[in-house]
């Protein structure tokens, strides 16, 4: 009996949509720094055709975002989206962030996953809760610090002579390919209590805002060098997967050993 690899290929993907349910995970659509509202409003057009819902953006131009908000057909995502000073308000409670870059031209220090192979990478994690997928400024992309808070980036694999995408057509191709590994959600969010959820950004930044302050005060951090440690001390606590109960045991520790140190005298 013959088989059509077409046909193959929508069984496979049948397979890889019921695995992948199972995750259950809710997305979370940031927008850096974006500049130009046809941008917002295809990204959320995008969002709305696969079934996401959630917009953050951070830091918009004022007069831009204004002007978003208010076009005629303005859909029901921009008209509720969040808008945000800092990665971190905008990360919230997201237990994993993901940003999209081209990949061609820096150093990233980070995992560079495929976009194909994103939903086989989220189901090896075991990946669950709400995951934050983010997105650069239109001209500049993600900058350092924004990537610092990734605990991964994705590329969508485009020409080596044309790398980079309009900002509306990153956010469309990203949430065919996760609607068509079935990973949209599909019921209302429930409030669940876990023992060990993993840390937000939030509760991260505040250790690492602790950290940074106790390396200070014994005298580690380098003028010079200062800057590039703080980074890699932002991936070193994303990488260690801290629990809401580790990162209370770590702070703990670090305002105890701040204590000691200020009041050592």
């Amino acid at each position: 009996m013959l088989f059509h690899y077409a046909d193959l290929r929508v069984s496979a993907a049948l397979v890889e949509s019921e695995i992948m349910k199972s995750l259950n995970l809710d997305w979370r659509f940031i927008l850096a720094r974006p500049r130009n509202p046809l941008n917002i409003g295809a990204a959320a057009r995008a969002m709305a055709n696969f079934g996401f819902r959630e917009m953050v953006v951070v830091a918009p131009y004022t007069p831009v975002w204004q002007e978003a908000r208010s076009a005629v057909g303005a859909g029901e995502i921009v008209t509720s989206a969040r808008a945000v000073e800092t990665l971190v308000e905008g990360i919230g409670d997201a237990s994993l962030v993901v940003g999209t870059t081209a990949g061609s031209r820096r150093n990233l220090d980070r995992d560079l996953i495929p976009l194909p192979d994103f939903p086989a990478w989220l189901r090896q994690r075991q990946a669950k809760g709400c995951v934050a997928l983010l997105f650069g400024s239109e001209k500049t992309g993600l900058s350092n610090d924004h990537m610092s808070y990734c605990h991964a980036l994705v590329r969508i694999p485009t020409a080596v002579d044309c790398p980079s995408m309009n900002l509306g057509q990153a956010v469309a191709v990203c949430a065919y390919e996760l609607s068509r590994a079935g990973l949209v959600p599909t019921r209302p969010l429930k409030l669940t209590v876990h023992l060990s959820d993993p840390a937000g950004a939030k509760s991260l930044d505040h250790l690492f805002e602790r950290a940074a302050r106790v390396l200070d005060q014994v005298g580690y951090l380098k003028p010079k060098s200062r800057h590039a440690t703080l980074l890699k001390l932002r991936r070193l606590l994303l990488d260690l997967e801290l629990t809401n109960h580790d990162a209370r045991i770590v702070g703990g520790i670090l305002a105890q050993i701040e204590w000691k140190t200020l009041n050592s005298e």
